[in-house]
């Protein structure tokens, strides 16, 4: 069996704390000593698996066998458990690496930086944590692995990787209401990116994101525990669009009440559209657009 070694720095991101805590520890209990501005591995620190590898770049680094992240002189600082990094984050479902973190940024749960990631104020409300690395201060973010039983994670990321699922009426913010009121009225408008919208007011709209070559998604899940949906989703911005049409009517106006509520508790980027707006889309659209950096023309 093949014994797997991890860097120092490796070994830190494993156990989601900085390389100078794991350092400091590992000196602490004389499995390594500082001699000038280098680290050397002790006799001790060998017999706790401990190896000295080369790299062609990089020179001579202390490694470990992979099981040293489980040893207990790190239980003091491993104080959070329940934490996993975006890569633990992905692999139940099948997500790489490289290909979570822009998933979690279309969710709105990340930001992408300058280099790494950042989480946003809804990801911490979905139990990200940041942190940055020791040597390059690069960003990223852990994550409570409560997110992983949180059903609005599950159904975007098997949508994602093309799985169907089941959708479920609650009972909570208006769901009830949510659902009922996409079964009582059919998708049966063809716009003309191909999407099948339930009234010719959102066709207009549709094809106005089209014609403007803005990538959009209709009657997307909003990425929230509550079963609710947005007329139209537009990634670039994480903007949310909401088409008014019958304000006339009492229980859709009950319905729109506790939609806009759920947009403010999460902090939301909104454009709400009335009727008397569809026919002014060239002059409404691009002002309100460009308040969340989207430019049109």
């Amino acid at each position: 069996m093949t014994i797997k070694y991890l860097s120092t720095t490796a070994l830190s991101k494993e156990l989601n704390i900085s390389s100078k805590e794991v350092f400091k520890l590992l000196s602490e209990n004389e499995l390594v000593s500082r001699e000038e501005t280098n680290w050397v591995l002790t006799e001790k620190g060998k017999a706790k698996g401990g190896i000295v590898k080369s790299h062609a770049k990089y020179g001579s680094y202390i490694a470990w066998n992979e099981e040293m992240k489980n040893d207990s002189i790190f239980s003091s600082l491993v104080s959070d458990s329940n934490l996993i990094t975006s890569t633990a984050l992905g692999k139940p479902f099948g997500i790489s690496k490289f290909r979570i973190n822009p998933i979690l940024s279309e969710l709105g749960l990340v930001q992408k930086s300058v280099k790494g990631w950042t989480v946003t104020s809804l990801g911490k409300l979905m139990g990200g944590k940041q942190f940055e690395y020791d040597k390059t201060g690069i960003p990223y973010v852990c994550w409570d692995r409560s997110i992983l039983t949180k059903k609005s994670i599950i159904s975007s990321f098997k949508e994602i990787q093309g799985e169907s699922t089941t959708e479920v009426a609650g009972d909570q913010n208006g769901s009830k209401a949510e659902v009922g009121f996409r079964e009582k009225f059919e998708a049966k408008h063809r716009s003309a990116d191909g999407h099948y919208v339930r009234s010719r007011a959102e066709m207009l709209i549709d094809n106005w994101l089209y014609m403007s070559e803005i990538v959009h998604a209709y009657e997307r899940k909003l990425p929230i525990e509550e079963d609710v949906y947005c007329d139209f989703y537009l990634p670039v911005g994480k903007v949310y669009i909401e088409f008014w049409g019958l304000e006339n009517d009492a229980r859709y106006n009950e319905r729109k009440k506790k939609k806009l509520s759920i947009y403010e508790k999460y902090g939301f980027n909104l454009i709400e559209i009335n009727d008397e707006d569809i026919q002014n889309l060239d002059d409404i659209l691009p002002k309100r657009l460009l308040k969340f950096g989207i430019q049109t023309y």
